[in-house]
């Protein structure tokens, strides 16, 4: 496969690298090394605990699929939540369309349903007509769901199943809040911040499906770290109020002192946990459609609150003040970027001491197989296990564009 550029070729080259997984590979195993010669202001990084971890995930990996049939962690398997199967149900109303059209629709759902998908907070919960009560992705997963099958997204009362720049818009903090059912009894972590992103997709997309015109326009083959250079680039003017290079919206990169002056580039350490996690979830229907979506060990893993509480349950990650257990931060502190650094890092570990213990190589478990298997599921068993409704052992103050 030719190499072609990850992303725009009008933004510097600083731009350019700080929206490539290698930038962030690069950044987080520079914090990863400092920690592990004990260099790291907020953390302590504990290797001999990382056997704990890799137990712990192996041990929900066979439970969850004990033939290791293990697909990507994407939105996707959120949508069937409570082994409802509702993509079956989007698939039967899809009946007809081309594979094209399907493989658009499934991608504005999965856009839309992302960018909705930040940390939910405790106390919100989403009941489903005739169905079970979700809380947190699953629940933001239904919702999003629900509202896309509704037409909430879309302008075109006759073409329901697809999400564009007009409805996208045109939607009020008043229609969210009721498709995503918050109430002052049911209150939803950065309602605002969610609505923020919706207007900003509307403004950068006639739809979000056209992603899929993007990627073809270029062959039937595509590079996961290419994919997403074209989430980076089409959707970085959405982020809102972030660290600017070059006149550019870099979303979710933030600094950390230990890798430089923190007004300087060399300190920055980008993780797009977002597009990332958008990325993951467009692999199946481009694939559906005839496109091949090649080296999905190019993406890294997520660093949100499952993966890094995970670290720091079993001990492999022990804060050195006791504040980053009692107060919630927001992310552009320090003490969370290293967090989530550390964690990024560390999920290319345990994906290799993972093969390692199962005998399969990196093709045939790739980190996005990990992470399902995997290690989120087992930050949220563990945290469970931790402590009353499952809270994350750190909290993040969040807006609804990063976690």
């Amino acid at each position: 496969m030719s190499e072609r550029p990850l992303a725009r070729t009008d933004v510097s080259p600083a731009v350019a690298w700080l929206r490539t997984p290698a930038a962030i590979r690069e950044r987080c195993h520079q914090l990863l090394e400092l920690g592990l010669a004990g260099k790291l202001t907020h953390f302590r990084v504990e290797p001999s605990r990382l056997s704990a971890v890799v137990d712990t995930v192996l041990a929900v990996t066979r439970e969850a699929y004990p033939t290791l049939d293990i697909p990507l962690h994407s939105r996707w398997r959120h949508f069937d939540a409570g082994g409802v199967r509702r993509v079956e149900e989007l698939e039967a109303r899809l009946k007809g369309v081309s594979p094209e059209e399907r493989a658009r629709a499934k991608l504005d759902l999965a856009v839309v349903s992302v960018l909705l998908d930040a940390g939910s907070g405790p106390k919100w919960r989403y009941r489903e007509q005739g169905g079970g009560t979700w809380a947190r992705s699953e629940g933001l997963a239904v919702a999003s769901f629900r509202m896309f099958m509704d037409g909430v997204f879309s302008s075109d009362p006759d073409r329901p199943l697809r999400a564009d720049s007009e409805a996208l818009g045109r939607l009020s903090l008043d229609a969210l809040a009721r498709g995503l059912q918050v109430t002052e009894s049911n209150p939803l972590d950065g309602l605002e911040g969610r609505l923020h992103l919706m207007h900003g997709l509307g403004r950068v997309l006639p739809r979000p499906g056209t992603l899929f015109d993007l990627v073809v326009a270029q062959g039937r083959s595509v590079r996961a770290s290419e994919l997403l250079g074209h989430v980076l680039e089409q959707l970085g003017p959405i982020w809102p109020g972030r660290v600017m290079v070059d006149a550019v919206n870099l979303g979710d990169v933030w600094p950390h002192s230990a890798l430089g002056p923190v007004e300087g580039v060399d300190a920055l350490v980008p993780f797009h946990k977002l597009s990332q996690w958008l990325t993951y979830s467009l692999v199946e229907p481009l694939e559906e459609a005839g496109v091949r979506v090649v080296e999905l060990d190019g993406l890294t893993g997520l660093p949100e609150y499952r993966n890094g509480g995970l670290f720091v349950d079993l001990g492999v990650l022990v804060p050195r003040d006791a504040r980053l257990t009692s107060e919630a931060l927001h992310p552009s502190e320090e003490p969370i970027v290293e967090w989530r650094a550390l964690t990024v890092a560390l999920l290319d570990r345990v994906a290799a001491l993972v093969r390692g213990r199962l005998g399969m190589s990196a093709e045939e478990l790739p980190l996005g197989k990990v992470l399902q298997g995997g290690t989120w599921a087992a930050g949220r068993k563990v945290a469970a296990e931790a402590r009353p409704g499952g809270v994350p052992p750190i909290r993040v103050d969040s807006d609804g564009t990063v976690f």
